[in-house]
């Protein structure tokens, strides 16, 4: 077993001993998309598909806390913020945009690539590289931005 997975289900027992409803609900339903995930491709997951599990609800609650917001409902966005803090934790450091930029221009040379319509070749290349330390919205934009 990995260690993401391992340290999810003993964070969950802290928060089961603790009664912390928010860090209990988080856990259980973290460590249940990835025994769903789990049944869904019949292996065990690695750390770096727990990771990308984890940015993906990392960026769901992004996506409602945004939407909550644009509605009012500060309540809500209070509970996605707390969920979000938590799934956090278990996420890379993400780079700054200068960091980024100079992995880009150093993918962007290593793949000959000269204008926009080789974005396809870069960007797998570039988030591999990256592993999670940078939502993809901002690399497409760092990388558009140098070859245009």
């Amino acid at each position: 077993m990995n260690n993401i997975i391992n340290s999810l289900k003993e964070n969950l027992i802290i928060a089961i001993k603790s009664q912390n409803s928010i860090k209990k609900s988080v856990y259980r339903m973290i460590l249940s998309d990835i025994h769903n995930e789990e049944i869904k491709i019949r292996k065990e997951l690695d750390d770096e598909m727990v990771l990308k599990l984890l940015i993906k609800q990392a960026q769901q609650r992004k996506d409602s806390i945004e939407a909550f917001k644009s509605a009012d409902r500060n309540d809500l966005v209070e509970k996605e913020s707390s969920e979000l803090e938590i799934i956090s934790k278990y996420l890379p450091k993400q780079m700054d945009e200068n960091e980024i930029k100079d992995l880009a221009k150093k993918v962007i040379k290593e793949t000959n690539a000269t204008s926009i319509k080789d974005l396809g070749k870069i960007m797998p290349v570039l988030m591999k590289n990256l592993g999670g330390k940078a939502q993809g919205k901002i690399v497409n934009k760092i990388v558009t931005d140098l070859l245009s």
